[in-house]
């Protein structure tokens, strides 16, 4: 329970510094990226199994800065993005003290430890920064709606990918698949049974690259973004069907598709097309890159008696680890 608000806004100090503390999952898209961020809709998914937890004090050293705010990351062992992902939470950090009309001090010191790999798709930075907010609110005993830490993770989110969809936002709170368009996620309906499997190439995918190599693209072809959105929200539309309406092989050959889409635009590489063909011959029902691209994850559709056969076959095709979620809503909670 976070420490009673003296005055000015900051908790009470009895003998030991407060401590705020706040958590977050990963993500994995299934359907739309690339094209949500013209405002088609993506089908996402919590990873539960891939935390991140945060944790807030007070400082005893005096600020360093302006924004009185040091940062630690550690878990995965992959750490060389936190000098930048400091920058977008050191906005959030003070985002959120101007929205709660808390002082600039004292000095923050924030701890990230992080298990989602970095440069996989898999949200990390938003999950780290969704879990700050929760830290921060814990800390000074504040209540945040689901509206403002999606708006504070955005902010955070636009430093360190410049322009963002918002997907990973809502998603790395998500408890369940959700869908989510132009700002807004819901819970889409689920009729399906089964379990889709990600799986790690064991390469950083380059997010930036990857959107710079699409707009291009677009650019030298006149019509060729609007047929690309076009093409993404006709497969996400159709597996959204499928998924409500209990139809899982129709779910699979959206994904399979949807790989072909990404794949057309250079998206993909040897790695991960080998890996959607192990997985595809494993007897999944689909089976397609996921995230920004040029590296990063697969993502895979099985029958839940077909499930061990396609991850051997995914690791037998290069897959360093793999994570499995049934359909239907996951347990816990984003916070």
């Amino acid at each position: 329970m976070s420490p009673p608000a003296a005055a000015g806004g900051l908790p009470e100090r009895r003998g030991s510094r407060p401590v705020g503390t706040g958590r977050a999952r990963a993500k994995a898209i299934v359907l739309g990226e690339h094209a949500v961020v013209y405002g088609a809709p993506a089908l996402a998914l919590p990873l539960p199994q891939l935390t991140v937890t945060a944790t807030a004090g007070f400082s005893a050293r005096s600020p360093a800065g302006p924004d009185g705010f040091s940062l630690t990351v550690t878990g995965d062992g992959e750490r060389p993005k936190a000098a930048r992902a400091s920058d977008g939470l050191r906005r959030l950090t003070a985002g959120f003290r101007a929205v709660m009309g808390l002082p600039d001090t004292p000095r923050l010191d924030v701890i990230i430890d992080c298990a989602i790999p970095l440069g996989r798709g898999l949200g990390s930075s938003a999950a780290c920064a969704r879990a700050v907010v929760h830290a921060l609110a814990d800390l000074f005993g504040r209540e945040v709606t689901p509206q403002l830490a999606f708006d504070l993770v955005q902010t955070a989110e636009k430093v360190a990918h410049g322009r963002a969809s918002g997907v990973d936002a809502a998603a790395v709170g998500a408890t369940a698949p959700l869908l989510f368009r132009a700002g807004r996620a819901e819970e889409p309906a689920i009729g399906c049974e089964g379990l889709f499997i990600v799986a790690d190439s064991g390469v950083a995918g380059r997010t930036r690259d990857a959107v710079e190599l699409l707009r291009r693209g677009f650019e030298e072809r006149p019509g060729s973004r609007e047929a690309f959105v076009s093409r993404a929200t006709e497969l996400t539309g159709t597996a959204r069907l499928a998924l409500a309406e209990g139809r899982p092989e129709e779910l699979g050959a959206q994904l399979t598709e949807y790989h072909g889409l990404l794949r057309a635009g250079g998206l993909s590489t040897d790695r991960i097309d080998a890996m959607v063909g192990a997985a595809l011959a494993g007897g999944a029902l689909g089976a397609k890159i996921t995230g920004g691209g040029m590296g990063g994850c697969v993502i895979a559709l099985a029958r839940a008696e077909r499930a061990a056969g396609v991850t051997a076959r995914l690791l037998a095709a290069g897959a360093v680890r793999t994570w499995s979620v049934p359909l239907g809503k996951q347990a816990g909670h984003g916070r």
